[in-house]
């Protein structure tokens, strides 16, 4: 969900400039390897990522993902303004229930993919990935009308995804609420933090179930050593970035400035389904509706190596002698032992679920099997 590329490898931070989670210190001591990433300095992996991808698919795993952004958007109208500012429709929802959404520009392009947690009509609480966070908020200021104010609490929240079939069974035992609807939250205390308030949400980027906490940054660094020991008791261990990269490539997900971007629409990476066609107003309502109706010039596809070799973004995708596409995101997958990617084509290329392909690895052409994804079912959702 993050507009930049996840990092292969470690790589340099500056010190002066990078943010840390304010859990970094319990990083630290489980012994990760951290990488720059939109800004900040955060967990790449601690152990490896084939093992920690494997725990969260099969037991449970939790992810420090407190880069992304928090905006709170309060005042009379709240959630009505929202609702007329980014794409999929609040109506359909209701008090504490959440929403996959995106913010559009008028062109079409997507801004940024986020989740709102609808509060109540006069309080919407969302999350955009790092990197957008302060833009986001900067448009929803800039449009909101009297009375709706619009604060960036980028850093006065932590966030912890504990993902896995075993998830609920670790919330369980943290006495915190596990038997929720899939994208549902609760506001409640958790009583191992002294009863510190903190918003429980049934949500995830791994395809497996899963919760989200929204910790207060002060007690983010308790919360996620209690995380810690907890799932290291159900089996599981802390995963890092690259893990959550190659779960999510799995279940197709996509990842801003990957699949979606200011040059690539919610139609073209199959995101349709989260816009509310029948509200009279979102950014980029126009352009998205003559879209639909023009129809598309390429579209989100699936690809499975059929060899050996892991695929990358930005390689391009020939059928029949032909350039047809290019990767957005490529990897690993641990869980079918093959290289997949998500890839962009031309819809004009008669290529379909099963259609053979090509793909340029390095000079050499690697067969690839088109597929829509996901690729692999998660156990438990």
């Amino acid at each position: 969900m993050t507009p930049e590329s996840v990092p292969q490898a470690p790589a340099a931070t500056s010190e002066l400039t990078a943010l840390r989670s304010p859990a970094h210190a319990v990083h630290v001591r489980a012994g990760a390897t951290f990488a720059p990433f939109a800004g900040w300095e955060m967990p790449i992996s601690y152990t490896g990522v084939v093992g920690e991808h494997t725990a969260v698919r099969e037991r449970v795993g939790v992810f420090d993902v407190s880069h992304l952004g928090k905006v709170l958007v309060t005042g009379s109208g709240a959630a009505e303004f929202v609702n007329s500012s980014l794409s999929n429709d609040l109506r359909r929802i209701g008090p504490g229930q959440a929403q996959y959404t995106l913010c559009c520009a008028e062109d079409g392009g997507v801004v940024d993919d986020l989740i709102a947690y609808l509060a109540s009509e006069d309080e919407v609480f969302l999350i955009p990935n790092a990197a957008n966070s302060a833009d986001v908020a900067r448009r929803l200021r800039d449009a909101a009308p009297p009375g709706v104010n619009v604060q960036d609490q980028h850093q006065e929240h932590a966030v912890f995804a504990v993902q896995g079939p075993l998830s609920g069974a670790v919330l369980a035992a943290e006495e915190l609420p596990a038997e929720m609807a899939y994208m549902a939250f609760a506001d409640v205390p958790w009583p191992a933090l002294s009863d510190a308030k903190i918003r429980v949400c049934r949500t995830g980027y791994t395809g497996e179930r899963g919760y989200e906490l929204v910790v207060p940054w002060e007690h983010a660094a308790a919360a996620l050593t209690r995380l810690v020991d907890t799932i290291s008791e159900h089996g599981g261990q802390p995963a890092g970035l690259g893990a959550r990269d190659t779960l999510r490539t799995e279940m197709g997900y996509p990842l801003h400035g990957h699949e979606l971007s200011p040059g690539i629409t919610p139609l073209e990476a199959r995101c349709g389904w989260a816009i509310g066609w029948k509200k009279a107003q979102f950014w980029g309502r126009d352009a998205l509706l003559r879209s639909k109706d023009e129809g598309l010039s390429r579209q989100l596809w699936g690809l499975r190596a059929k060899g050996r070799g892991v695929l990358r973004a930005d390689l391009p995708v020939r059928h029949e002698n032909k350039v047809i596409g290019t990767c957005t995101s490529g990897t690993f997958s641990p869980t079918l032992k093959a290289g997949i990617a998500l890839a962009l084509l031309d819809t004009t290329a008669g290529v379909d679920a099963g259609t053979e392909v090509t793909v340029d690895v390095r000079g050499r052409d690697m067969p690839c099997e088109v597929v829509r994804p996901p690729f692999v079912t998660p156990k438990t959702q």
